[in-house]
């Protein structure tokens, strides 16, 4: 498949929708990212906490990426070849670069490069949560499971576990993003049709012997 092949899986894929939304992120990080969020701090007497909005802002970027299994062809997709799937994948991780070195670039213009990687590390540790919860839930769902460590993060924040706000040299951050990508992009390639092939093969039909 060439690069014509490409943009028309892009269209039909929501390509160009995806990379706006991932866009208005970025730009709404770059401009209004240090805002704070108040919340309720817990066990302090009412008082409340801030969050900067540039922390948890990557995660709309990793949910909108999922949209990119969506669409017209996303069931056709899943049944397709193992050409099919490379091209698939393909598809996916140039969207996934393209929108990490945007994201980067308004972030590091904004308030410096480690800011910028910060961000992209999180958007990757989200995407691999995403894609797992688009397997596990549904691709309606995609958010959910983001949502539910997003929300540890906020309430517990500044803490050594906290990827949205440790250095960029941070080594159990880089981890766990690897980790999440790692478990989100198998979910992705464990297709229905995989997962029949794969146990087919662990659990063979008994032959019937001959009396």
């Amino acid at each position: 498949m060439n690069s014509t092949d490409m943009l028309r899986y892009a269209r039909v894929h929501r390509g160009g929708a995806i990379l706006a939304g991932t866009a208005a992120v970025a730009l709404l990080s770059a401009f209004f990212g240090g805002t704070p969020i108040a919340l309720p701090s817990i066990g302090s007497g009412g008082l409340t906490t801030g969050v900067p909005y540039r922390q948890e802002l990557p995660l709309l970027s990793a949910v909108f990426l999922t949209a990119a299994l969506d669409g017209a062809m996303s069931a056709h997709d899943e049944i397709g070849a193992s050409t099919m799937h490379r091209f698939r994948g393909a598809y996916c991780t140039a969207l996934t670069l393209t929108a990490c070195a945007f994201s980067f670039g308004a972030e590091a213009l904004a308030v410096g490069p480690e800011s910028g990687v910060v961000f992209v590390r999180s958007v990757l540790l989200w995407l691999g949560l995403a894609l797992l919860s688009v397997r596990l839930l549904g691709q309606q769902l995609g958010w959910a499971i983001p949502l539910a460590s997003a929300l540890f993060v906020i309430w517990y924040p500044l803490n050594w576990w906290d990827w949205t706000a440790n250095p960029a040299t941070d080594l159990f951050s880089w981890a766990v993003a690897a980790v999440a990508l790692t478990i989100g992009v198998a979910a992705t390639a464990a297709t229905p049709w995989r997962r029949k092939v794969f146990l087919r093969r662990r659990n063979p039909p008994a032959r019937a012997t001959i009396a």
